[in-house]
């Protein structure tokens, strides 16, 4: 008979944390070759079949060469929460350790990371009926008037969320509708438990102006790949709407409200006669540009909080930081 080991018996499972655009998927595929991971994504995109150019998600080939535990786990119209990754990332930490190799936690959703770091209050799973009415509001109502339901019910939360922010405004709204409960109060509960014999916390940090240059050529790698075609196919499916968490993800939020614009101008360009192809081109082409400056400015706005994020983990985490990959690959090899 084989006997199972206690977790405390296996070394730490390695966190790999950084900024969008840093290399750390590369990285952990390298370290992959030593033999000794199995790399978990912590990725909130990476989830969702369909979702490839837009989330730079490693290629059918790649994954085959480097499996990566939860990549391509759900569709685009489901909803996957950070309690929902604790317990499938707890799961696999368990199953991997068993086999004998390191788990290598790896991505930049700092929310994931953050509750498996540090634990999650019990908090009631989402409800696909309560998302729905809180939508219908939502298109009756405005944003507007649901962050103020909001602030009626749960003052904190209305204060930390703009209105925005519709995904945890939503979420926030969500959690009181089903307990009764603001999700502050659940946030003050949050188990807080030392971590550091159960995780090693490193962090990919490159100089901001490398990691701008990054951002730019992994995004015109995107639109060279046909990112845009990609979104429009996606907008095919029949239940999909921008409201849903996966069409909220840096980049693809962006080319679905320029493909809304432009359906929307096709029937006032079809009633005006004097508008000719020469006008029609510029306006498209100044609407694709702006949609991409509009990508890019979300992406570096994305990757500035992750870099907040990882300052303030350094307060009550041990962090080693790596500042380049070779730096990174080195240590982590060894």
């Amino acid at each position: 008979m084989t006997l199972l080991k206690k977790p405390t018996e296996f070394p730490p499972a390695i966190c790999l944390i950084g900024p969008t655009a840093s290399g750390k998927t590369g990285l952990a595929c390298e370290l992959y070759n030593s033999g000794k991971y199995e790399i978990i994504s912590v990725d909130s995109a990476l989830v969702y079949r369909g979702l490839n150019i837009g989330t730079a998600k490693p290629t059918a080939e790649e994954l085959r060469q480097y499996p990566h535990h939860l990549v391509d786990i759900i569709e685009p119209e489901e909803v996957y929460s950070a309690a929902t990754f604790v317990e499938d990332a707890t799961r696999l930490i368990a199953d991997i350790q068993q086999r004998g190799k390191i788990p290598l936690l790896v991505g930049g959703t700092m929310l994931y990371f953050r509750s498996l770091l540090s634990g999650m209050a019990a908090m009631p799973a989402a409800d696909a009926a309560i998302r729905a009415e809180i939508t219908a509001q939502a298109e009756l109502y405005g944003w507007d008037w649901i962050h103020q339901q909001l602030s009626l019910v749960d003052p904190r939360a209305a204060q930390r969320f703009l209105p925005s922010d519709r995904q945890r405004v939503m979420r926030a709204l969500e959690v009181f509708r089903i307990s009764g409960r603001a999700i502050s109060d659940y946030h003050d509960e949050q188990v807080i438990e030392s971590s550091s014999d159960r995780f090693k916390i490193y962090a990919l940090v490159p100089d901001r102006a490398l990691l701008h240059e990054r951002i730019a050529l992994r995004l015109h790698q995107m639109w060279e790949a046909d990112f845009i075609d990609e979104v429009k196919t996606l907008r095919q499916r029949p239940f999909l709407t921008s409201e849903f968490p996966s069409m909220r993800a840096v980049g693809y939020r962006q080319v679905w409200e320029y493909l809304d614009q432009i359906e929307n101008e096709i029937p006032l360009i079809a009633q005006n006669e004097l508008l000719t192809e020469y006008q029609l081109t510029v306006n498209t082409n100044k609407n694709i540009l702006d949609m991409k400056n509009r990508a890019l400015y979300a992406t570096r706005q994305l990757a500035k909080r992750q870099y907040t994020w990882i300052r303030s983990l350094r307060d009550s985490h041990t962090v080693q930081v790596f500042n380049t990959l070779n730096e990174g690959f080195l240590h982590l090899r060894s």
